[in-house]
């Protein structure tokens, strides 16, 4: 393992920590996409299948149980125990517009045509587009709160690290998983406009506000 994803690592965990503690604090799952966070809650469970029948290291299992079990817990509370603080008029997004094309890419572009690379794959390609739901929800509001700003950069510096995590394995290792590199990017483009703001906004003591 080298430095780039273990910082990735712990800007991911430390994103699920300052996500779960902002709704238990506060009691409130307000400005927060449940349907982000589903979609973040199927990755990681079809991601990680194999998690009992290929053992790697202590610390990759134990971080896929952390991911699936914070996943699950953050559905638990926006779902069931603070349900009605969740903001469902503004959590609108078209997710099947996400799952089928994901579905459909996996099937069609993949390492190998089987159940557990195609689940991993589809993972993947969801993987980077999940946050979507949470940047429109943010952009129907008009704002989102510090602490939600904080999440949103975490998880954000997360894949961003993943990147020079695969540039390090490159020169490195001769290693590269394409099917990974591009969802990555992907994913970090979709954040731009987000870090951008919060350099300008929130890391200045401003509440993050979209422009009219």
């Amino acid at each position: 393992m080298n430095v780039f994803r273990l910082a990735g690592d712990i800007s991911h965990l430390l994103a699920i920590i300052i996500l779960l503690l902002k709704i238990w604090t506060s009691r409130s799952c307000a400005g927060i996409s449940g349907k982000s966070q589903l979609m973040f809650a199927v990755t990681y469970t079809t991601r990680y299948l194999d998690l009992f029948t290929n053992y790697i290291s202590m610390y990759n299992s134990s971080m896929k149980l952390i991911f699936l079990a914070a996943s699950y817990a953050t559905l638990y509370l926006i779902y069931l125990r603070f349900k009605a603080t969740y903001d469902h008029n503004h959590d609108t997004f078209r997710v099947e517009f996400l799952l089928l094309p994901t579905v459909v890419l996996s099937l069609l572009i993949n390492h190998d045509f089987s159940p557990l690379e195609i689940l991993w794959t589809f993972s993947i390609y969801l993987e980077s587009v999940a946050i979507l739901p949470q940047l429109f929800m943010v952009s129907k509001t008009g704002e989102a709160e510090s602490i939600t700003s904080h999440y949103l950069f975490a998880l954000g510096s997360y894949r961003a690290l993943y990147i020079l995590n695969w540039v390090y394995r490159y020169y490195a290792e001769g290693f590269y998983d394409l099917i990974a590199i591009v969802a990555g990017v992907v994913q970090t483009v979709l954040y731009c406009d987000f870090f951008y703001l919060y350099v300008t906004k929130v890391l200045q003591g401003k509440k993050l506000q979209l422009p009219a």
